[in-house]
């Protein structure tokens, strides 16, 4: 079920604050563009959000999440590792709800990866004109 034309789905981009959010300015301050239906959230630290949190945002009209972290290189210790759990835990309630686990995406983005971040926002904004809005089933 493809999106109308008028209508692009709502991508939010977790963008932690120490890797991922300087990589966003990057492109910003590159004069590069990506789609406008791509609303970034600058985060501490993605682990600081529920499984809860991802089903909600699912639930209220968000198409498709990036989770863009420093990877092994964050700050917090243990913090990637306990992501990463936390992600495997929720694809596994995706699945229970018969949700697309490629609406969620857990990618680490350096300070000055442009291309990186290009990429990864415009891939799945192809992925969620393709997929169209979530229906959500309980689990």
């Amino acid at each position: 079920m493809a999106n109308h034309p008028d209508h692009e789905g709502k991508i939010l981009i977790l963008a932690t604050e120490h890797c991922a959010y300087p990589g966003a300015n990057s492109v910003g301050q590159a004069h590069s563009s990506y789609p406008a239906n791509t609303y970034i959230l600058r985060v501490p630290a993605p682990v600081l959000f529920p499984e809860q949190f991802y089903f909600d945002c699912f639930a209220k009209g968000i198409h498709a999440i990036i989770i863009m972290s420093c990877g092994a290189e964050c700050p917090y210790h243990g913090a990637y590792e306990a992501l990463a759990k936390r992600i495997d835990r929720v694809y596994e309630g995706m699945k229970a709800r018969r949700l697309d686990t490629r609406r969620l995406r857990l990618t680490a983005i350096c300070t000055v990866c442009n291309r990186a971040f290009l990429k990864e926002v415009n891939d799945m904004n192809a992925l969620v004109k393709e997929l169209g809005p979530p229906v959500v089933e309980n689990a």
